[in-house]
């Protein structure tokens, strides 16, 4: 089952702050749905991102998963990290089945399945040092999926890898994603990865953090970076951003967006 999830206007003040990191954010995310979160540094996305995950609570309002309030980390909503944050003395199998054996529910023939989804059946035994940092990944995705969760949480995976292998991780999860019925959020400073893998990209300013806009991709998975229609998606995404973070206090956001969109496709 996918997650349907509602974040009821959050506010968060950190520990000897004064002003709130993130204000008034109330969102709702669609079962299956996959939403990005893009921002300049400091505008609270991975902040966001952790309170989904039950990492930090806020201090002001909920998050509810499936209507249960989240208060604590869960298999049932899993991150991935921007390292894989894997255990050098545990060969691949071993590292993949970790958040089952934890669970003290070892099913090797399952994290056999999983192996064999992202790519990595011929390196069960090898150790991790010995993969590449998209192989590494690849572990730490089959490790967030062999707990069956219902929220998928990326919090910039792939920026640390060559172009090729980014583009090639950003389509395999987004068909992952979609095969396993997953709800999705990643939070990301790249736009093309946005425009390649979200349903709809939140766009958020700083200062405090708020989401100050949004727009929907429309385009088929896995999407075609070469195409006219993305190249466009791209184009009207970028135009939006530099708008509403570039003039965010003068612009009602998601009403300006629909409406730059409207007059975009009427010309």
């Amino acid at each position: 089952m996918s997650a349907n999830v509602s974040i009821d206007y959050i506010t968060h003040t950190f520990k000897g702050q004064t002003n709130p990191a993130l204000s008034d954010i109330a969102l709702t995310i669609a079962p299956g749905e996959k939403v990005a979160l893009i921002g300049r540094s400091g505008c609270g996305k991975s902040t966001l991102l952790h309170m989904l995950a039950g990492l930090l609570m806020p201090s002001e309002g909920c998050i509810r998963i499936n209507k249960k309030q989240v208060t604590r980390p869960s298999a049932k909503w899993n991150m991935m990290f921007q390292k894989p944050s894997l255990f050098p003395w545990m060969n691949v199998h071993q590292n993949a089945s970790l958040g089952l054996t934890l669970a003290g529910q070892d099913d090797p023939n399952k994290i056999d399945e999983l192996l064999d989804l992202v790519g990595l059946s011929d390196k069960s035994s090898a150790h991790v040092q010995s993969l590449s940092g998209g192989q590494q990944q690849r572990v730490a995705l089959a490790r967030s999926l062999a707990t069956s969760p219902e929220l998928l949480l990326l919090d910039e995976p792939f920026s640390a890898l060559d172009a090729f292998t980014r583009a090639s991780l950003q389509d395999e999860v987004t068909q992952i994603a979609s095969l396993a019925d997953l709800t999705m959020v990643i939070v990301t400073h790249d736009i093309d990865e946005a425009a390649a893998m979200a349903d709809r990209v939140l766009i958020m300013s700083a200062n405090p953090g708020r989401i100050i806009g949004e727009m929907h991709i429309d385009l088929p998975y896995p999407r075609n970076r070469a195409s006219q229609k993305f190249s466009h998606e791209r184009e009207s995404l970028m135009k939006t951003f530099d708008q509403l973070v570039g003039n965010c206090a003068e612009i009602t956001p998601v009403e300006s967006i629909r409406s730059n969109k409207s007059k975009q496709e009427a010309a």
